[in-house]
């Protein structure tokens, strides 16, 4: 059976990536078209890179396809549609989200993917009434070189590029053939601007990295931090395990080896 055919009410989430891209082309090849009972959803949490952006809502004109584009609202309906033009570009869902929670999200306490991603998408499909979806029934780009993050999914129809074996690099020849692309460099077949720009997932290399390359990025994550939130000094970082945002902000103008460059990153929800 062709992995990628839907034959019953369908959510796939789209997390503005190649390989969720690519998921989404083959779904729409296989079925020959999007299924009308089936939905593509890009939760924007406001710190993702433009040209995410750009390459979701092209992936949606090029492809003839509708992306529903949902934000978190910390108060009831608990989100919100936006567009291209209307997504939050600086933040906003997230800093709602930390301003109703008190404190920040950490490795341990994920709450930013649960309530921006899962539950805001989940509030989202209830409202047209989906009343018995539950997110372990989403659609999500794993492909069959993420072995960790597949074994996680009991229900494997759920990741068809892992049912089909596909890699990073077959992602990547499919992406060189078509007229347009994610306008940000893959390295090793990760994107390393990918997902929030600078979520505290990721190594903490990367992310100075991230804050040398372009220094701006790194003040919001700072200034979630100096809000000191937590009753606790401890949690008022979202790691406590490296240095705080604004100290690497500070040192990224001053040295350039801080961290270990073989650390791994910390996989979720977002996908690539």
């Amino acid at each position: 059976m062709n992995p990628y055919i839907i034959n019953e009410p369908t959510c796939i989430s789209f997390s503005g990536g190649r390989t969720s891209g690519f998921m989404l082309y083959k779904i729409i090849e296989a079925n020959n078209g999007l299924p009308d009972d089936a939905y593509v959803c890009y939760a924007n949490t406001g710190k993702e890179e433009e040209a995410t952006l750009r390459f979701i809502d092209r992936c949606s004109k090029e492809w003839g396809v509708k992306i529903h584009w949902i934000e978190y609202l910390p108060d009831e309906p608990k989100f919100k549609i936006v567009d291209f033009e209307t997504a939050s570009r600086n933040g906003e869902p997230f800093k709602e989200l930390i301003i109703k929670r008190q404190y920040l999200p950490n490795p341990v306490t994920r709450f930013c993917t649960s309530e921006l991603k899962i539950r805001s998408i989940n509030k989202y499909l209830r409202s047209i009434g989906w009343t018995d979806h539950t997110e372990s029934e989403d659609w999500i780009g794993i492909r069959a070189d993420e072995p960790r993050r597949a074994a996680k999914i009991t229900d494997k129809s759920r990741i068809p590029l892992f049912v089909d074996g596909i890699t990073s690099a077959d992602v990547h020849k499919f992406w060189n053939s078509q007229p347009f692309n994610l306008e940000l460099p893959s390295i090793n077949g990760k994107t390393m601007h990918g997902n929030c720009d600078l979520c505290f997932l990721k190594p903490a290399a990367q992310i100075l990295s991230l804050i040398q390359e372009k220094p701006e990025r790194g003040v919001w994550w700072a200034n979630m931090e100096a809000l000191a939130l937590a009753s606790k000094p401890s949690g008022a970082n979202f790691r406590n395990d490296r240095p705080s945002y604004s100290s690497m902000l500070a040192f990224s103008t001053s040295q350039t080896d801080l961290f270990d460059q073989n650390e791994e990153g910390i996989a979720c929800f977002c996908g690539d």
